[in-house]
Formats: structure tokens, C-alpha cells, sequence
């Protein structure tokens, strides 16, 4: 639901941590991991369902998300509408533009009601911008980003990503290239990106996909195509 944000509770401890191998974490900072990529999977699930490549992920500021996405690339017909660009959509939705645009509204700009009940931190938030909240945030991915995507986390000078399996053909945290940390002062700041849980879980999503045929794929890139084809047609 729009401008909804969700809080660690006691019932996220019954997820079962898959945690990271190639970093060192407290057992507190991986559960939290764990709470917030089990939640970016739940929206590549989503995707997957609605027959798009299963990649989902959450902006996490302050123990909240502040911005869901998953991919929409099919439904939409637009190639760049990547899980972390709806995201990005998503987060600058629920936050002012400037601090003077927040003042006296909630995260999507409307006077809360008197009797609202709001999270207690939310004083502090409604204060912040929507850049504001992008240099604080953590955003949890299902799969590594893509170059575009990794390029403008940058540019929105998004300090850290957590993503679960490594993407071979496109990603850009070093997988293929690493604009996160090369050195191109345009983009910004570094970005670090981190190998983080269930790694083996988005990968039998992407999995269970490609099993399948893209209805949205171009004629060559469709599987199972009968080789005397004409391909004219599609």
C-alpha cells in the first residue's frame, strides 16, 4: 500500500537467517539483514507472478522501509522500469521534495488527521527530504544491480546495497563492472555493495522464470522457437 512502512516485530525473528559468508556480522545486524531481504523477496515473488523477471527490493532508513519496487519492465513496456528504479519512484513519492514541502504533512504530503497514529520517530522523518532520506538509507535487492541501476544509487548518493545473488550478465558492483566503486567523480561518493543472505533463494526465482517463456521478449531471445520459424511474424 502506498506510504505504508513496515517495523522490525517479534514475529520477523521466526525467519531463518541464510547470512552473509564474506563479511563479518554481529548476529543482530544479520537477523535485520535477514527481516529485510526476506521482505525483497516477497516482492520478487510478486513479480514473478505477474510474469516479470523475479528481482525485488526496499530502501530501509531508520529500521522502516521508505521504498518498495519490483521489476514492471512487461506491464509497463519501458526497459527501465528495473525493481530498484520503481524503488527510487516509490521513496521520492512518500518524502517531500524540500524540507519547506514536508512541513505539517506526512511522507506523501497530506495533513495527517488529528487522531492519526503515527511511528514514534516520525517527527524526526517528516523533516527529511527525499535526498535527504537516499544518503541514509540501505537498500535491500534481490539480485546485484544492474549497471543503470547501480549508476543512479549512485547518483543519488545511496551509501550501501545488500543484495543476495550476483548478477553475471549485468551487474555493476563487479560482477561485469563496478561502476559502485570505480572511480567516476560525476556519480558521486563510492557506493558499497555487499554480498548479503538468501542468495540461493533469488536465484530459484530467476530460475523458476527463464524455466518459462518471456511473452515480452523479442523473437530471438523467445525459448523453444521452432527453427524454420518466421520470425517476421512475431
Amino acid at each position: 500500500m502506498a506510504g505504508e512502512t513496515v517495523h522490525a516485530s517479534p514475529s520477523h525473528a521466526d525467519y531463518k537467517c541464510s547470512c552473509f559468508n564474506s563479511f563479518e556480522y554481529s548476529e543482530s545486524e544479520s537477523c535485520e539483514n535477514c527481516i529485510w531481504m526476506h521482505a525483497a523477496l516477497d516482492l520478487a515473488k510478486e513479480a514473478l507472478e505477474a510474469g516479470e523477471v523475479p528481482v525485488g527490493c526496499v530502501f530501509v532508513y531508520n529500521s522502516e522501509i521508505v521504498g518498495r519496487g519490483r521489476n514492471r519492465v512487461n506491464e509497463t513496456r519501458n526497459a527501465t522500469r528495473h525493481a530498484e528504479m520503481v524503488a527510487i519512484d516509490d521513496l521520492r513519492k512518500r518524502f517531500p521534495n524540500t524540507a519547506s514541502d514536508g512541513a505539517g504533512n506526512d511522507l506523501l504530503g497530506h495533513k495527517p488527521p488529528a487522531d492519526d497514529c503515527r511511528p514514534q520517530n516520525y517527527s524526526e522523518t517528516s523533516q527529511l527530504t527525499a535526498d535527504d532520506v537516499f544518503r541514509l538509507a540501505t537498500l535491500y535487492v534481490t539480485c546485484e544491480p544492474c549497471i543503470m541501476c547501480t549508476a543512479a544509487l549512485r547518483i543519488l548518493h545511496v551509501p550501501t546495497v545488500v543484495y543476495g545473488c550476483a548478477n553475471e550478465r549485468f551487474g555493476g558492483c563487479g560482477s561485469v563492472v563496478n561502476i559502485a566503486a570505480d572511480s567516476l567523480p560525476s556519480l558521486g561518493p563510492e557506493l558499497i555493495c555487499l554480498r548479503g543472505p538468501f542468495a540461493e533463494e533469488s536465484i530459484d526465482l530467476l530460475k523458476s522464470f527463464y524455466k518459462g517463456e518471456n511473452p515480452s521478449a523479442p523473437c530471438p531471445k523467445r525459448k523453444n522457437l521452432v527453427h524454420n520459424q518466421n520470425t517476421a511474424s512475431c
